[in-house]
């Protein structure tokens, strides 16, 4: 087991990626705290929970909004508190809508901004307070191939996973000398709940896939398979940088 004996949160993990992480970490010996953002997403929330205490660590669900700076600190703290401290945290939790620039206004663009960017920032803030005072652990971000591939109609949704490569490093930076390793994980097209627009098309689905030399879209547990590998003493010399797992798609002549 990778994990065994770490406490994780995930944030956003009631499904797709978060939830796959979250059982994977569960699977590779972590105990975890699966944060979810509406009471709407609970019965899933505790779902994962079962999982991961099958696997046989402790788990729980706290509702929090990544968003709301009181919300995480309150978050973090009892997360530490019941899992007895705090040693891998997973930025999950993220919204995407596809909007043209011209038409997006600023409360579409904060609504983006505020989850993505701030909401990992807020989270990465106050568990590395957590991992400093032990001297050790690991932030992993999701972000995204388009934290460096633009994608018109989400121009706020690149802004954040732009932002999100750049506070990486930063912190990264910061934190080594604390102990703390700091990465992204960057997936391609995944099928996952907020790709299911796509799923449903048979030609944008063939479309997406003809731009991934593997030829298919990846799977969550694909993205949670690196989420644990990143997050274990295997990645001990890994900081500062960004992991793409993307079926090649940034190969693509279009995107090089």
């Amino acid at each position: 087991m990778l994990l065994q004996g770490r406490k994780a949160l995930v944030t956003g993990a009631s499904s797709g990626i978060g939830r796959a992480t979250a059982e994977r970490l569960g699977q590779e010996g972590a105990s975890v705290c699966v944060n979810y953002y509406s009471d709407k997403e609970a019965d899933d929330a505790q779902a994962v929970v079962r999982s991961v205490e099958r696997s046989g660590g402790t788990g729980l669900a706290i509702r929090a909004d990544v968003g709301d700076e009181d919300a995480v600190v309150a978050m973090v703290s009892q997360a530490a508190d019941r899992l007895g401290g705090l040693d891998l945290l997973v930025n999950n939790a993220g919204i995407e809508k596809q909007i043209p620039l011209l038409e997006m206004s600023e409360k579409d663009w904060s609504a983006v901004i505020r989850t993505n960017l701030t909401g990992a920032f807020l989270c990465l803030r106050e568990a590395a307070k957590v991992m400093a005072g032990a001297g050790h652990g690991v932030v992993v971000n999701m972000s995204s191939v388009h934290e460096f591939i633009p994608w018109p109609g989400f121009a706020h949704y690149c802004a954040t996973k732009g932002g999100l490569k750049l506070l990486m490093q930063t912190a990264a930076r910061e934190l080594a000398p604390k102990g703390i390793r700091v990465c992204n994980i960057a997936p391609g097209a995944i099928a996952t709940p907020i790709n299911q627009f796509v799923l449903d098309d048979p030609e944008a689905k063939h479309a997406v896939e003809s731009e991934i030399p593997l030829g298919r879209m990846g799977q969550p547990e694909e993205i949670a398979a690196a989420v644990a590998w990143a997050g274990s003493d295997q990645a001990g010399y890994v900081t500062g940088t960004t992991i793409v797992v993307d079926g090649g798609m940034s190969l693509y002549p279009k995107f090089v």
